[in-house]
């Protein structure tokens, strides 16, 4: 079986949010409770809009399917619940994430170490960026 092409170099993380990608009513309905208004999914920062439209378009492209998508979600959410994490929705786009760097891993796109480097990289930016300005990740 081939693999799927390869994935677009994304865009620069001082660019604005891409706009969440419209899905289908079908697939909505598959995830898990998502915040969501008459017009679709809504995200109260920019990283919630990106990771949810990494999440689909990783699925368009064929790395996993919608249903593996919301099964694993589905997974991290009641392991939250069990923990006794409140479900007030205030972590459920950190469950996102989650959920996405465990998928992108097990499907061999990246690994656990290459993860880590990438969120302490965006942490040092974070951490040398100027209050009210965006933050620039440099190329490694």
């Amino acid at each position: 079986m081939s693999r799927p092409e390869p994935l677009p170099r994304p865009p620069r993380p001082d660019a604005a949010p891409p706009a969440a990608p419209r899905l289908d009513a079908e697939r909505l309905a598959a995830l898990p409770p998502l915040p969501r208004d008459d017009d679709g999914p809504v995200f109260s920062e920019p990283w919630q809009a990106q990771s949810f439209a990494l999440a689909v378009t990783l699925s368009d492209q064929g790395y996993f399917t919608w249903k593996e998508w919301t099964d694993a979600l589905a997974d991290r959410l009641r392991d939250a619940a069990e923990r006794g994490e409140p479900d007030d929705g205030s972590r459920y786009y950190h469950h996102w994430v989650a959920t996405l760097e465990r998928l992108v891993a097990a499907k061999g796109l990246t690994d656990a170490p290459a993860l880590h480097t990438r969120k302490e990289a965006w942490a040092d930016a974070y951490r040398h960026t100027p209050h009210g300005q965006p933050v620039v990740l440099r190329e490694p």
